[in-house]
């Protein structure tokens, strides 16, 4: 269970702060919700705390696991990527990995669109998703590395100017 003031992560919506913790009545059934600004938009979700795992609500990631991120980024040697598949295809993949909750998914997306632009220029939807995976990366490290998340947007960028360099 999360606590008031707690930092956590809410799949394709990114870091969010649980406000409160409040009961209301649905459906005749007295239901116990989170409360959680979103604080990259300041939206706010209400999810019931008894399916909050269900939704992939979680904590932030630990400093080990965001330092992991980082190298998985930067490590392009079983990275099988773009296969040509069409963009809807594509798409409907990209989304379920953003919306997976797991950081690394989120990263092969980046890593992903980073390979196709490589290749030819982005539609405007890559670009969104290319651009959404982004704040999601850097929003998350900079909390579970106690970073600015400037700093680690320009860390991802370096890592990728130097792989495209290499390529």
């Amino acid at each position: 269970m999360f606590k008031k003031n707690q930092l956590v992560v809410y799949p394709a919506q990114g870091v969010g702060i649980v406000e409160s913790i409040m009961e209301k009545e649905v459906g005749g059934i007295k239901t116990n919700f989170y409360i959680i600004r979103i604080l990259s938009n300041n939206g706010t979700v209400m999810i019931p705390v008894n399916n909050a795992k269900n939704v992939g609500l979680r904590c932030v990631c630990d400093p080990e696991y965001g330092q992991n991120v980082l190298k998985y980024l930067a490590d392009w040697s079983d990275f099988k990527g773009y296969a040509g598949q069409n963009w809807n295809r594509r798409y409907r993949e990209y989304a379920e990995k953003l919306k997976s909750g797991d950081l690394v998914d989120v990263a092969y997306v980046l890593k992903e669109l980073i390979l196709i632009s490589q290749d030819k220029e982005l539609s405007f939807g890559e670009r969104r998703l290319m651009e959404h995976a982004m704040s999601l990366i850097t929003t998350e490290l900079s909390y579970s590395l106690n970073r600015d998340k400037e700093d680690i947007k320009d860390e991802i960028n370096r890592i990728f100017k130097d792989i495209i360099q290499t390529k």
